[in-house]
């Protein structure tokens, strides 16, 4: 039985490895990632890799192997479900369920993540619009694009929202941009690094670039 640790691991390499396809994932990265010292990061990564989990070649980086990356992929599906059953059964505030999950995704048997999932409705994404892995470990994935990258007149869906702290959370809530809202972009200004946005009740919202590249959603017109 993996620890929580060796699971913390696995799951932060999955989902560096997820936003850089076929590259080896960074010892800075995890370190600072997982709060720890990048000694402390190698010394897991051999860890791992005496266990069949992981590859690491030393200033290159780690990579799962395919026994890694199916239990890292286990570990992220009770993660994301425990979140949204927070959300959708215990009535907690989506921009709180992230650290709870965080906590929970190592003490739940497999029993009761199955029983969630089917309360639940077996669901395919979790309440940041974060694909959950079925059952197999299959991940559904959906084509969707940085709001930042959008042109005016695109008509848009938010599909998945890539920033989960509270305060960028509590954000997109403010401003109805959670994943489902509709809105169009109006103007982009290079310049002053914004995008004005359009919402479904014809509100007028002005967002940064930045702020607008952590917002990924699909075109629908």
């Amino acid at each position: 039985m993996p620890t929580s640790t060796v699971e913390d691991y696995l799951k932060c390499i999955l989902l560096a490895e997820e936003k850089r396809p076929g590259e080896p994932v960074a010892t800075g990265l995890v370190a600072s990632e997982l709060g720890v010292s990048p000694g402390t990061a190698t010394a897991m990564f051999k860890t791992l890799g005496g266990s069949g989990l992981a590859g690491y070649e030393p200033y290159n980086g780690v990579r799962l192997t395919e026994a890694g990356n199916r239990l890292a992929l286990h570990v992220l599906r009770r993660h994301r479900l425990v979140e949204l059953f927070l959300v959708e059964v215990m009535g907690m505030d989506w921009s709180e369920v992230h650290p709870e999950a965080e906590r929970l995704e190592h003490a739940v048997s497999d029993r009761l993540i199955e029983r969630m999932d089917e309360i639940l409705g077996h669901p395919s994404v979790d309440p940041h619009g974060d694909p959950i892995p079925g059952p197999g470990l299959e991940v559904e994935e959906t084509d969707l694009t940085s709001l930042a990258a959008c042109a005016p007149g695109d008509s848009l869906r938010v599909g998945r929202v890539t920033d989960q702290s509270r305060e960028f959370l509590r954000l997109v809530e403010r401003e109805d941009l959670k994943p489902g809202s509709r809105l169009t972009v109006r103007e982009r200004d290079s310049a002053a690094d914004t995008v004005e946005l359009e919402l479904a009740n014809g509100r007028r919202l002005e967002l940064g670039l930045r702020a607008a590249g952590k917002i990924l959603v699909e075109i629908v017109g």
